[in-house]
Parts: structure tokens; C-alpha cells; sequence
């Protein structure tokens, strides 16, 4: 217990390692970095806002306080926290079955659900939770924000069309309102639209270092200001309430927290995972040391923060993040000199968002969706096929026909069912020697047909020997052993599994047992200390015999082939092994 709470107290701690990196030079480098990010969040946190159903200042003081906290208590020395797409769409997701989006109650809800996120990702942290997400598989996320790109697209169409067709429901029953208003299209918004979205287009292809949502939705606001529009057609933004966080307070309901726990699990798994992955990525590209129990404390404590300061659940964000690389972030620091700048930018520009036209944001949001899917992933996915398509497949089309919350669930749950699979069916191979690239190396006999020893049978497991895999790998001996022509030596390779419980150790036993009352006898290959103490408390070695248990192939092949009948050896031409050298051939005399 002890040991718990100062690991938590140190987790907590606001002293970080990268604290003694700062210098004058790292300083000057953040500061641009955050310059640059504070121009490309701007319409970012509105938009980002908007899909979750929020006003829009709760996207900006997301990405001004949730950045902060989670920069300063994370792990990563470049991630950008705030807003997201798939948080954001999840958000309207969740709280639309109790309130309609943009009321005051919609927003309180919000506030709690941050709360609870906050809350679940802290003590994820504090429990040391991060290396479980390691058990989910890539292409849950992959499917998900595919759909949520079709839902957050979808959901804008009405906006750039200048219809009304309501909120709230999945893609298709959106799509099913949508079509029979297509034929009262404003043609004034729908250009606004089509403008502000080749604008973005154009300028992220010049030079993605361009501020190029706020420059399109400039130009957007321009065009819907020309007198040719009809009165009243194009809809226009309300003012800001207020360009300064200001002290919100959570709802404690237990009734309301059991009501919004699911969302509340599935936002905060999301939010983790997203989180990670890019923590993981850039902190690999940069070199840097990564750990994720403590990133999930900076997640926490920042949505916990911002749970109180007009903000809504937040995570890494891979565009914001990719920019502060780009710029030259040396630190966190290059988030809280982004925030800074943002705060001061909204205090200039917070006046003029009721000159934004609501198509242009609209369609900044569409080109944010068509960013959110990662064709070039799901084409690699998808070629690779086996597991890893069926689980990307059971996420999107679950999402895209169902809610985006159930379409995690399904997918986590389908990823932990393969990686289940997977572990009860690990590969037992049987290995031969041959030569590659001029060195002698062991492969798998059967697949490249390769000679095998008659006396001899070299097999290796790859993976965990336990009570879920215990039934195949006996199924794979059985198959292996029906093979040989008469007693043989078991050379059993050890150095791939990953884990031996009692079952497993039971069936080590079984096996040594039934080689030996069939004339031959069983050898491990075993060099990990952990491997050989759990052999050693589980009673495998003592039954098996010291002698018989090697630290590498070569000497459990040379005892095998010392120990092999002379006259099985005399009759055979195949000389597997390059010991077998010393023993009598078909040319030998007796």
C-alpha cells in the first residue's frame, strides 16, 4: 500500500523529467510552435464544438486548458491535447438521447460527462491500467473514426444545403431525411459551402503551415456578405457568451452518473486509446521515452480541470501534434505558449464570430471528417486481411448503422476475442536445419519441406503454454508424433513462450512421460530466468531431469545426437545435423 501511494504521489507531482531540458533556446523554439498551433485551433475549436453539440467557446476553452494540464502531467514532450473529432462526435452521441444539443441542459451534461471521463482515466492511471490498451487492436480506432467521419459528414450536409432536416439518429436515418429536402436547396449557402471548402483544399496543398481554415473561413464570410444572396438566407453564428474560461460546477447525481456511465466508459476508453497511439508514435519518431500510466494521469487531470472551467472531454490530437512537431516543439511548454496565444487571439477575434457563416463552418467540419479517415490505413488493413479486417469491418459498420458508442464495444470486444483466439493457438512448428544467406539457420520442416531427423524431432512453441492452448498444442503434437517411424528424442524449444501455468507444466510432464515409456526421452531449450524458475516451483524440471534441459539448440542437439542408436544412424544418408558427423554412416564398417 505504501509503495502505491508513492508511486501515485509521484505520478501527481507537477515535477516532471523534461523540467531540467528547458533552456533559453528550447524557449524561443516552443514559442513559435505555439504560435503557429494557436492559428490552426482557432476555427478548429469551434468546429470541433459544433459536432458535439456545444457552443462554440467550450471547444476553445478545451483547447486552451485541456492542453495545458494535459501537456504538463502527460508523458509525451510534443502531444497536443483538446478537442477532437471523434471525442467531439461521441459527446453528441452520448448526451443526445437526454437533452437537445445547444440548451443550457445539454451543456451541463456535458460538463459532468467530462467529469466522469476524468475521473475513470485517473484511476485507469493510477491502477497502472496503460499496458492494457495494448490489448486492443490498431484497427478498432481505425473503424471507428472512419464512422465517425461518415456520421460528422453526414450530419453537416444540411448545413452546406441550407435545409433543415433536425438533429440526433445514425448515418442512414440522417441520410433517409436528408434526400427528400435535396429538392430545397439554397443555392446561397450551398456556395458559401463549396467556396470555403476548395479554399481549404487549395491552401493545405500550397503549404499546410498555412492558418488555412481561419484564411477559407475569411473568404467564406466574404462571399455570404455579397448583396446578390437573398435576406435572411444564409445563417450567421451568435456571439461568443464569453472569451475567458469561466468556474463551472459538475453535477455529483449518482442516479445521473449510473444513466451516463456507458458513454461516460467509452469516451474516456477513446479518448485513452487515441491518446496513446499518438503519444507512442511521435515519442518513437523523436526518440524519446514514453509512458503511458502516466499519460493516462495527464488525460485525467486535464478533463477533470476542464471539467470546471467551461470545457468538454478532450484527448491527443494527431493534427495539432503533427504541427508542433513540425514547428520545431521541443517541450510541453510549446502547449501552454499555444494556449497563451489562443487566449490572446480570442480576446482580439472573439467579437467577429458572428461574421462566420454557419455553411463555412460547415463545410471546415466536412474537410475535418474527409481528414479523419485514413484511406491509405484501411486499404493496409483491409489487403492484410484475416483478424485484423473483421475486427475494422464489425467497428464501421457498426457505427455507421448503430451508435458510435455500441460501435466500441463491438470492437473491443471482437479485438479481445482474436487476441484470445490467438493466444489458445500457438504455433508449434518442427525445425530442420538448412542454409540461408550462407549461415546455417533452423526453419519450419514442414512448410519449406525439409529433411528431418528420424531419431530426432526438433519442435518450438510460439506462444503461451496454459490452460486455453493446452488442447491445441496437444492436438499439434499428437499430429507431429503420428509421423515418426519409432522411439525419438523430443527437443522442445521454450524460448518463444510467453507463459506456463499448471496446466501447462501438467502437460510438459504428460509428454516427457510418453516419450520416455515409448524409448526415447523429451530435452527443453530454455534460457529466461523466469521460464526456468517457473519450470523449476511448477516440478517440470525435477520430473524432466537437470541434464535434460539446455540454454541453447546446439547443446541440446549435441546430447540428443550423442545419445542416438548407433544402429539407426549407420542405415541413414540424411546427416541432418552437423554432429551427426561423429556418428557411424552407411560407409562405416562395423
Amino acid at each position: 500500500m505504501a509503495g502505491w501511494a508513492r508511486n501515485a504521489t509521484t505520478r501527481l507531482s507537477p515535477r516532471r523529467p523534461w523540467h531540467k531540458d528547458v533552456t533559453r533556446e528550447t524557449l524561443r523554439k516552443d514559442a513559435f510552435a505555439g504560435l503557429t498551433g494557436a492559428a490552426i485551433v482557432l476555427p478548429q475549436g469551434v468546429a470541433f464544438a459544433l459536432i458535439a453539440g456545444l457552443p462554440p467557446e467550450y471547444g476553445l476553452f478545451s483547447a486552451i486548458v485541456v492542453a495545458v494540464i494535459a501537456a504538463l502531467w502527460g508523458s509525451s514532450r510534443v502531444m497536443v491535447s483538446g478537442p477532437t473529432t471523434a471525442i467531439s462526435a461521441l459527446v453528441f452521441v452520448t448526451l443526445s438521447a437526454f437533452a437537445t444539443a445547444g440548451t443550457p441542459a445539454f451543456t451541463a451534461l456535458a460538463i459532468t460527462l467530462t467529469l466522469m471521463v476524468g475521473v475513470m482515466q485517473l484511476i485507469a492511471g493510477l491502477a497502472g491500467l496503460g499496458a492494457l490498451i495494448a490489448f486492443v487492436s490498431h484497427s478498432v480506432i481505425v473503424g471507428f473514426t472512419a464512422a465517425a467521419a461518415v456520421l460528422i459528414a453526414v450530419s453537416q450536409l444540411p448545413a452546406i444545403f441550407g435545409v433543415d432536416v433536425g438533429r440526433g439518429g445514425e448515418v442512414v436515418e440522417r441520410i433517409s431525411r436528408l434526400l427528400p429536402e435535396l429538392g430545397a436547396v439554397h443555392w446561397s449557402t450551398f456556395i458559401v459551402g463549396c467556396v470555403t471548402l476548395a479554399s481549404v483544399v487549395v491552401m493545405q496543398k500550397i503549404d499546410r503551415r498555412l492558418p488555412a481554415f481561419v484564411l477559407a473561413l475569411v473568404l467564406g464570410g466574404l462571399v455570404a456578405q455579397l448583396p446578390v444572396w437573398p435576406e435572411g438566407q444564409i445563417a450567421f453564428f451568435s456571439p461568443l457568451e464569453s472569451v475567458v474560461p469561466a468556474l463551472t460546477t459538475p453535477s455529483l447525481d449518482l442516479d445521473l452518473w449510473g444513466q451516463l456511465l456507458p458513454g461516460a466508459a467509452a469516451i474516456a476508453f477513446v479518448g485513452l486509446l487515441e491518446a496513446i497511439s499518438i503519444g507512442k508514435s511521435f515519442a518513437a519518431r523523436r526518440g524519446d521515452k514514453y509512458d503511458s500510466n502516466q499519460e493516462l494521469i495527464g488525460q485525467g487531470l486535464s478533463n477533470v480541470v476542464g471539467s470546471v472551467t467551461q470545457c468538454y472531454a478532450g484527448s491527443g490530437s494527431f493534427t495539432r501534434s503533427g504541427v508542433n512537431l513540425d514547428s520545431g516543439a521541443q517541450t510541453p511548454l510549446s502547449a501552454v505558449f499555444a494556449s497563451a496565444f489562443l487566449l490572446l487571439a480570442l480576446l482580439v477575434v472573439g467579437p467577429l464570430v458572428p461574421l462566420v457563416p454557419a455553411p463555412a463552418m460547415a463545410a471546415v467540419i466536412l474537410y475535418v471528417a474527409w481528414r479523419l479517415l485514413n484511406v491509405r490505413e484501411v486499404r493496409h488493413i483491409v489487403k492484410s486481411g484475416g483478424s485484423e479486417t473483421l475486427i475494422l469491418l464489425s467497428t464501421f459498420f457498426t457505427g455507421v448503422f448503430s451508435e458510435l458508442d455500441f460501435a466500441i464495444m463491438v470492437g473491443v470486444v471482437v479485438s479481445l476475442v482474436v487476441f484470445l483466439k490467438d493466444s489458445a493457438q500457438p504455433l508449434v512448428a518442427v525445425g530442420a536445419p538448412t542454409t540461408a544467406h550462407g549461415r546455417r539457420v533452423f526453419r519450419n520442416a514442414e512448410t519449406l519441406g525439409l529433411p528431418v531427423c528420424p531419431q530426432i524431432r526438433m519442435t518450438r512453441v510460439e506462444g503461451p503454454i496454459f490452460f486455453a492452448s493446452v488442447e491445441h498444442i496437444e492436438r499439434e503434437f499428437d499430429r507431429i508424433e503420428a509421423r515418426a517411424e519409432g522411439p525419438q528424442t523430443r527437443i522442445l524449444g521454450l524460448k518463444g513462450v510467453s507463459k506456463i501455468d499448471l496446466t501447462g507444466a501438467d502437460f510438459l510432464i504428460e509428454r516427457a512421460k510418453k516419450a520416455r515409456e515409448q524409448g526415447g526421452d523429451m530435452h527443453l531449450i530454455a534460457a529466461a530466468a523466469p521460464t526456468l524458475r517457473t519450470l523449476e516451483r511448477l516440478g517440470v524440471l525435477r520430473f524432466v531431469g537437470q541434464e535434460n534441459v539446455h540454454t541453447h539448440k546446439t547443446e541440446a542437439i549435441a546430447e540428443a545426437v550423442r545419445r542416438a542408436d548407433d544402429r539407426i544412424c549407420r542405415q541413414c544418408t540424411l546427416r541432418v545435423f552437423k554432429e551427426c558427423a561423429g556418428k557411424p554412416g552407411p560407409d562405416d564398417k562395423e
